[in-house]
């Protein structure tokens, strides 16, 4: 008998299951993404110990008869690819036909589905039916995952904590309610609801509710459009960030994918408006015609191909930094809240109570929605409460999660960010200052009618002298040299001298010229004109990294860089006293800066106390 055989269906599904079913998350993802495309516009998810005793979603879409129900747990069964030119334009968000297979093979699976004439109940185990009836007419599909891995020991013994799974599923909860605001998302564990959106259409809505209304108000939309593209979104206003990249949602076609060039094309658009490892929350929609993306990249789809990209990326980047641009204004000081200490605490609020005036109804739902602490390092307490507190039966939640307090609580949501999205966004002007005087010879003090204003010395004369290189090196011919005294010597690993070899004229196009000295090293007798002194080796060294890693050296990038190093060292620093006209020339100066509000580093230049907020501290008015 030969060595190769046929592998079974049944162990096919489950080495594919490997590749699908991940996680909890996984199984959501793939069920919501089946009922999105059924073209359901309510969808509801309840959680069972984050997913490991039990997932169930319902829908209000298509559904199927018998016939589809019965085949639709085959692997490769698919009602959406048919031929092989599909697969070059695909519109839904599953196409593999691997989903339900591989689910049910490691799963004890119940589907009740209708097409509005017939209702089918399905009872799976392993893959393997069980029970096969008729199931009520309600028109869509309600799937129970229940014991996930209960025939795979090995890989639930890789599962995390719940904390952990359940921060999973939120997070792509959030990212698929975004990516599809015309549905009403409801995410329920244990009993308690996590997440709640209207299915109005509003993006800005659907960011209230996974992010707070506080910060969906400091959130402008965006769009820009070329041959081939187009892309709308919203991003956050500069003094808006995050520790961490995972706030940046990327759409593309609907789908929601994950692409590290887009993501830095988004963070190349707020250069010199962010702080170092700051990131902003945004929400990024790209249309395009589908044979310009392959999405049958990865098992999960969370990875895309994009033809085209260099215009693509160029698009986005342009298109955000000119809405930053336009948006930019003077940071405010921030008005201190009371900490709520867990989401569960959160959670109680929603308890009948008196009257609720609308400013308490604002804090509340900041915080009820505030999720990103499930996101973030402290995710951990607010779940384990979450976890402590009793389980609902799935089928009560479902029927009785509407409190009275909540819709009226929701109706304050959309009024709130309606109103925002009503007002128009325009520059602000930088305002016409009075200097008062000085503070530790580190901040200037200047006034006007609406309150005063805190001005960091040091920060607003890096952004002037920023800009002025930056314009100063622009200009520079790169052929224009200066010689060295004594020649610069860079020595390479063999490999990385071949490599050098092969694209010396890619560093000739930027004014460094290579000479060999010996097998693998290298001098340089002459450099640009415009290199900052003191730093031509470090300049240098920079240019040929980008070589060695990208086979290209960008100057553009290269002069950036060389404009903010300058215009740091040569800046007034802390503790440095300036006489009143010093100060005066300095916020002249800063008025006619392209961008007067943040330094090239990200950081606020200037800060806001109005009248009302002094006040305020000094109890004048209550």
């Amino acid at each position: 008998m030969g060595k190769i055989q046929i592998m079974d269906e049944w162990l096919s599904n489950k080495i594919a299951a490997g590749e699908v079913v991940e996680r909890p998350a996984s199984v959501v993802k793939e069920l919501v993404e089946n009922a999105i495309d059924a073209g359901s516009t309510s969808i509801d998810v309840f959680l069972l110990e984050a997913g490991l005793t039990s997932i169930q979603v319902i829908d209000n879409g298509s559904g199927m008869d018998e016939e589809d129900a019965l085949i639709s747990y085959s692997r490769h069964a698919t009602s959406k690819i048919h031929q092989e030119h599909d697969l070059f334009r695909i519109r839904t968000l599953g196409f593999r036909g691997e989903a339900l297979a591989s689910i049910a093979s490691v799963s004890k699976m119940t589907l009740i589905t209708s097409n509005g004439e017939s209702g089918t109940y399905l009872e799976l185990e392993g893959g393997h039916v069980v029970t096969n009836k008729p199931g009520p007419l309600r028109k869509g599909t309600d799937i129970t995952v229940a014991q996930l891995f209960f025939n795979t020991p090995a890989r639930l013994k890789y599962m995390k904590t719940i904390q952990t799974e359940l921060g999973h599923t939120i997070d792509l909860l959030n990212r698929l309610a975004l990516g599809n605001p015309q549905i009403a998302f409801r995410l329920l564990h244990n009993g308690q609801q996590l997440l709640q959106t209207n299915g109005r259409g509003d993006v800005q809505q659907v960011l209230a509710a996974i992010y707070g209304v506080h910060n969906a108000k400091k959130m402008v939309p965006f769009e820009g459009e070329s041959h081939d593209y187009k892309v709308t979104g919203f991003v956050s206003l500069p003094e808006v960030t995050r520790a961490s990249k995972n706030y940046m949602s990327l759409f593309v076609n609907g789908r929601w994918v994950k692409h590290y060039l887009v993501q830095k094309a988004i963070v190349d658009a707020y250069h010199t408006y962010l702080p170092i490892e700051r990131f902003p929350i945004v929400a990024l929609f790209i249309e395009g015609d589908p044979y310009l993306t392959d999405v049958n990249v990865h098992p999960a789809k969370h990875q895309i191909r994009l033809s085209k990209e260099p215009e693509l990326l160029k698009l986005i980047e342009e298109t955000i930094r000119e809405t930053i641009r336009h948006v930019i204004r003077v940071p405010q000081m921030e008005k201190k809240e009371k900490v709520v200490k867990s989401t569960a605490e959160q959670l109680n609020i929603w308890k009948p109570a008196p009257k609720l005036d609308v400013e308490k109804m604002n804090a509340i739902v900041e915080k009820l929605y505030d999720v990103q602490t499930v996101q973030e390092s402290s995710m951990l307490e607010p779940i384990k409460s979450l976890q402590e507190s009793s389980p609902t039966p799935v089928e009560d939640s479902f029927e009785h999660t509407q409190p009275i307090e909540e819709k009226s609580i929701q109706n304050v949501v959309d009024e709130e960010v309606k109103q925002y999205s009503i007002e128009k966004s325009t520059k602000e002007p930088f305002p016409a200052l009075e200097v008062v005087g000085q503070i530790h010879g580190t901040y200037i003090v200047a006034q006007m009618e609406d309150g005063f204003y805190l001005i960091d010395q040091h920060a607003a004369q890096e952004r002037i002298k920023y800009e002025f290189f930056r314009e100063k090196v622009g200009m520079v011919n790169p052929n224009e040299r200066q010689a060295l005294l004594l020649p610069l010597t860079f020595h390479y690993a063999a490999d990385e001298a071949l490599l050098l070899r092969e694209n010396k004229q890619e560093l000739e196009a930027v004014g460094v010229f290579l000479e060999e000295f010996g097998q693998s090293s290298f001098v340089v007798r002459e450099h640009p004109s415009w290199f900052p002194k003191g730093e031509e080796q470090e300049i240098i060294e920079d240019l040929i990294e980008q070589v060695l890693t990208t086979k290209k050296a960008d100057v553009k990038k290269l002069r950036e860089a060389a404009a903010i190093m300058m215009s740091c060292k040569k800046s007034i620093k802390a503790n440095h006293f300036l006489t009143r006209e010093q100060m005066v020339t300095l916020l002249n100066d800063l008025r006619n800066a392209d961008n007067p509000f943040t330094c090239p580093h990200g950081r606020p230049v200037l800060i806001h106390f109005t009248t009302y907020e002094v006040e305020k501290m000094f109890k004048r008015v209550m």
